[in-house]
């Protein structure tokens, strides 16, 4: 509620130049035609702060080639245009008069308003910073295609425990019995999505530890095998030769022995052929590994010591067993049949 002084005379706020004094004690006895003139002046306020920074802003993001630093301008414009808004609402709010309890209440409840289009605003200003981030990830080790649904879902838990924060603090609510509150649900919670929050923490060491990435070619302990497709924080997607995609919780990767055919230190293919040959053919006409070495493509085999691809003979069937040095560009790579 405004002070007033003996006389019934309503002092003005600090915060209003000294010109204005007289207007404001005059219009104050018209509290509703003062209330609009106060919303009608912080809105044009809110429109050119908008603007200012927009035609700064854009004008120092001109000569970039993305989008992104453009949209995170607009952000802050709007975020600048809200706070100025509110703020002559709730001064508006205080010269009506309404009386302690109702003004408390209204004040209150224009800020929770205005917390929680702060939040949603944040939400979009850390999508679009991740966003930039990932465009600049070969910069920083620790900002990879992989861990950046870490990030946002890390951005997005601490935007919500700030926002339901800051909303216990205007209404007055201590958030001590509330943080008790929810450990006896977190426990209750807990034990009923047990399997879901372990895949999380799982998908979290996943990310971190990285033991395969998108497009490694994997084979289970359980005999599932394919390229890896995607690597989310609750599964791990996989694509089978038979163009089958298999989803897989992150738990169950987490314990499972996984054998990555597309790691290793040496830029080079391994390959398993087998020859068969007609049956009554003599064994000793076979083509001997060397051979096979000699006429494979100029400096394609990797050989192994000196006897270059290993051959084994079962039956009537000849096994080798290749390492294929890295074709080169323009050159067809070996997959998986």
């Amino acid at each position: 509620m405004p002070e007033t002084l003996a006389d019934g005379n309503v002092i003005p706020p600090d915060w209003l130049p000294d010109m204005l004094d007289r207007t404001w004690v005059f219009l104050s006895d018209y509290p509703i035609a003062l209330s609009l003139i106060i919303v009608a002046v912080g809105l044009m306020l809110a429109v050119v702060a908008r603007k200012f920074i927009l035609f700064w802003g854009l004008k120092i993001t001109s000569r970039t080639k993305t989008d992104l630093d453009e949209k995170l301008f607009h952000i802050v414009a709007r975020v600048a245009a809200l706070v100025i808004g509110y703020i002559a609402l709730v001064a508006a709010i205080q010269v009506l008069a309404l009386g302690e309890t109702a003004e408390k209440v209204v004040i209150r409840l224009i800020m929770s308003v205005l917390i929680l289009q702060l939040m949603r605003t944040a939400m979009q200003a850390g999508d679009v910073g991740l966003a930039i981030l990932g465009r600049v990830r070969h910069r920083f080790s620790i900002i990879e295609e992989r861990t950046i649904p870490l990030f946002d879902l890390i951005l997005t838990v601490i935007i919500v425990a700030m926002g339901t924060y800051a909303l216990l603090q205007v209404w007055n609510i201590d958030p001590t019995a509330w943080l008790a509150s929810a450990g006896v649900i977190g426990i209750a919670v807990g034990f009923a999505a047990r399997d879901t929050i372990a895949n999380l923490f799982a998908g979290f060491f996943i990310i971190a530890d990285a033991p395969y990435t998108i497009g490694d070619y994997i084979v289970l302990g359980s005999g599932e095998r394919g390229y890896v497709v995607n690597v989310g924080i609750r599964s791990t997607r996989i694509r089978t030769r038979d163009d089958v995609e298999v989803i897989i919780p992150n738990s169950e990767m987490a314990n499972s022995k996984i054998i990555n055919e597309s790691g290793g230190i040496r830029d080079r293919y391994r390959l398993r052929v087998r020859v068969g040959v007609a049956y009554g053919s003599d064994p000793g006409q076979g083509v001997h590994p060397s051979e096979a070495g000699r006429r494979g493509p100029p400096g394609g085999y990797q050989k192994s010591g000196s006897q270059g691809p290993q051959s084994r003979l079962r039956g009537l069937e000849y096994r080798f067993r290749i390492a294929l040095l890295d074709p080169g560009p323009g050159r067809p790579r070996p997959h998986h049949a």
